[in-house]
């Protein structure tokens, strides 16, 4: 059993955990792809118990909520990700990130633009230019501040920093935001402290509230590091008064 405690910094909505980060947080000990789904909002500045069983790792709440768990996945169910523009066309796909010109999550972990380099990850995604509807790209570079003892990005960051584009991916066809529900990731190489990626994310499906999207993380050279399969919850829609 291991005990977790989010602070603040690791919030994706202003009051609960990051869900890329959480997601990751179960699934690190998991060898190879895993499935983390993700049952109830995570608490921050609560402890969380985080528990082994004979098939998965489970997330568990003070009060005996299970918050989520993360079992090994089959790679199959993986998206085969389009091919990543150069840096240089990602950073300017970075630049038309929607959070940049309206607000959109700016303390988040993941995509927060109110925090700064080594607090938060500042994963900014937009638009690509010349590619279809809702492909995104940008640049990102893991902090020292979020690596390992070999000097690579945590497991955990690496999920984190393939969550939010997923959303991004929707958001910039005029979709409202959602919560994520499911993530199926695979960290094929962790990239070193302070080199530069490309990050790319597309949607796959929408049917009702359910949203799924594949993002992917790549080396400036276009090697494939991590890819991801994502389902995202929309908010229920709220009549208007007559």
């Amino acid at each position: 059993m291991t005990e977790i405690v989010l602070t603040q910094q690791f919030c994706g909505p202003p009051n609960s955990g990051n869900g890329g980060y959480v997601s990751g947080l179960m699934a690190a000990h998991i060898r190879g792809p895993a499935r983390a789904m993700l049952r109830a909002p995570p608490a921050l500045n609560t402890k969380l118990r985080l528990e082994k069983t004979d098939h998965d790792w489970r997330l568990w709440a003070p009060d005996g909520t299970l918050v989520g768990d993360a079992r090994p996945a089959d790679p199959e169910t993986l998206p085969v990700p389009p091919s990543p523009p150069d840096l240089p066309e990602a950073v300017a796909a970075g630049r038309r990130f929607p959070g940049l010109d309206r607000p959109f999550h700016p303390i988040c972990f993941t995509c927060g633009d109110m925090l700064n380099e080594g607090f938060g990850l500042r994963v900014f995604v937009g638009q690509l230019d010349g590619a279809p509807e809702g492909f995104v790209a940008g640049p990102w570079a893991c902090d020292a501040a979020f690596g390992d003892r070999h000097g690579r990005a945590r497991p955990e960051v690496v999920w984190a920093a393939l969550d939010c584009p997923g959303s991004v991916a929707w958001v910039v066809g005029g979709h409202p935001g959602a919560l994520l529900g499911t993530m199926t990731c695979e960290i094929l190489r962790a990239p070193a402290v302070g080199e530069t990626c490309v990050v790319t994310a597309w949607p796959l499906h929408h049917h009702g509230r359910k949203k799924t999207s594949g993002t992917a993380l790549w080396s400036a050279g276009g090697d494939l590091l991590a890819r991801s399969h994502q389902i995202w919850i929309g908010r229920p829609m709220v009549a208007e008064a007559a």
